[in-house]
């Protein structure tokens, strides 16, 4: 079977995730961020899922996205119902996964043309 390098269309990439960083391209990434197929917002505050307030969300929806996945670390750890309202109120879906499935999942949805976030969390 003959392989081919796909060059997508969008800016960021995820290459690979472990239980303390993402790789982003070619940068370890090892505190929460956000990512949108053409931007990536370093920094974000929560560090894991039990830390997620519903106010963190809004740098999320500052992005604009028709999904958003959540990635919580190693593990699938679901946020707080009042996070969870804070997106479904707003009409924005959220899927939580831990984050390797969550990288996997954005490249996916990214290539695919969705306005997707990827919201990564790591303890820093």
């Amino acid at each position: 079977m003959q392989l081919s390098q796909e060059n997508p269309d969008f800016t960021y990439v995820l290459r690979g995730a472990s239980a303390t960083g993402v790789l982003v391209n070619q940068q370890l990434l090892e505190r929460s961020f956000l990512l949108a197929p053409n931007r990536l917002v370093e920094g974000w505050r929560p560090a894991s899922a039990a830390d997620l307030l519903p106010e963190d969300m809004e740098a999320v929806l500052a992005l604009q996205p028709s999904v958003v996945l959540l990635g919580t670390g190693p593990r699938q750890r679901f946020p707080s119902a009042a996070v969870m309202a804070a997106m479904l109120t707003r009409g924005v879906g959220m899927e939580v996964m831990d984050n390797a499935a969550a990288a996997r999942t954005f490249n996916v949805l990214a290539t695919e043309g969705r306005t997707v976030v990827g919201a990564f969390l790591l303890p820093g």
